[in-house]
This record gives C-alpha cells, sequence and structure tokens, in this order.
C-alpha cells in the first residue's frame, strides 16, 4: 500500500486515463466539461519561473493534499495526506530543495501551502519539472481550487471546489493531465 493511500476512499468507477485541458479554460473528462483557470500568461511548453503560464504537455497526478480542518478527505485513488501549517513548496531556483515539498519556514523563496483564502483547501501535485528538476524551469504546477470568477493562476490549473471534488473520484495514480496550448474542439 502506497504512503498516504486510503483505499476505503478509493472511488468504484472506472479510474481516467487522461483528464484534458483547453487553454480556452475549458477541462475535459470522458465528454463531461467544466469550466477552469489557467495561468495568466497562457499555455506555454518552455515554461519558466515566474512566468505565470501553464505548462502544456502530458503529466501526471502525483498525490493530492487537503485541508482536514476545512474539508473532508476527498473520494479519490490517489495518494492522500492532510497539510499542516508548516507545509509550503519551495520556488527558489538556486535552492536544492527547488520545486519539492518543504516544512517552513525554511533559508529560500517558499509558497505558502497553508493558505486562508481556500485555493489550497484540496491541491493535487503534478508532475510537472520534478524527475529530474530542472533548475528555472518552474514550480509550484498544482490542480487546486479556482478563485471566485475563475481568475487567472500563477501557472496552475483550477476548477471550482465542487467541481474538483468531482474529478477527482476518477483519478487515480495513472490519471494524465493533458494541457493542450489549442482551445477545446466544439
Amino acid at each position: 500500500m502506497q504512503s498516504g493511500y486510503n483505499r476505503r476512499m478509493a472511488p468504484t468507477l472506472p479510474l481516467f486515463d487522461a483528464i484534458l485541458v483547453w487553454r480556452s479554460g475549458v477541462l475535459d473528462v470522458r465528454g463531461r466539461r467544466f469550466r477552469c483557470a489557467l495561468g495568466s500568461g497562457g499555455v506555454r511548453a518552455e515554461k519558466r519561473e515566474g512566468d505565470g503560464a501553464t505548462p502544456g504537455g502530458s503529466f501526471p497526478l502525483r498525490r493530492l493534499l487537503y485541508r482536514a480542518d476545512r474539508v473532508s478527505a476527498p473520494r479519490t485513488a490517489l495518494p492522500i495526506e492532510p497539510l499542516a501549517p508548516a507545509d509550503g513548496w519551495c520556488d527558489d531556483p538556486t535552492n536544492t530543495a527547488y520545486n519539492r515539498q518543504v516544512r517552513l519556514p525554511i533559508d529560500a523563496s517558499a509558497e505558502q501551502l497553508w493558505r486562508n483564502d481556500g485555493l489550497y483547501d484540496v491541491i493535487v501535485m503534478l508532475g510537472y519539472n520534478d524527475d529530474p528538476v530542472v533548475h528555472g524551469r518552474g514550480s509550484a504546477i498544482f490542480l487546486h481550487v479556482a478563485r471566485p470568477g475563475h481568475a487567472p493562476t500563477a501557472g496552475c490549473v483550477a476548477l471550482a471546489l465542487g467541481d474538483l471534488l468531482e474529478v477527482l473520484e476518477g483519478c487515480g495514480p495513472k490519471t494524465q493531465l493533458r494541457i493542450h496550448d489549442r482551445d477545446a474542439p466544439t
């Protein structure tokens, strides 16, 4: 059994092979469409740290973290664990912990994962720039809760909380998030 994996939380439906994301702000899974927010810098194949872009490509869903003080553990077959107040993500390209989860405080630039605004109440770590990590190529690319009105992200993919929870029910360790630099087909 994988660390953090909770078998009783696993869905009974067949798992998704792929979730499609289109630059027009549409997330498509098995023909069901959801509005999503993407990075303010658009979708780019050549992402760089701080450019605000969502990386184009196909990325595995690594694991899910959630705020147990705000939401119940999502139903999913992904590895899952609750967030802690000291959880962060290093976004400093000069640090050896770049694009990795860290315990705060650290002596480097890092994003706080325990947020007051609810955006990271449910957060999925994507397999972007993590195997191997290339310093400066971009960090902290997640699937998370959208801001009101689906305002742009800093490079992540974001859905309304209810939509995110629904999508996660069909996700497992083999699910890929495929981000396209073209509009959704009609």
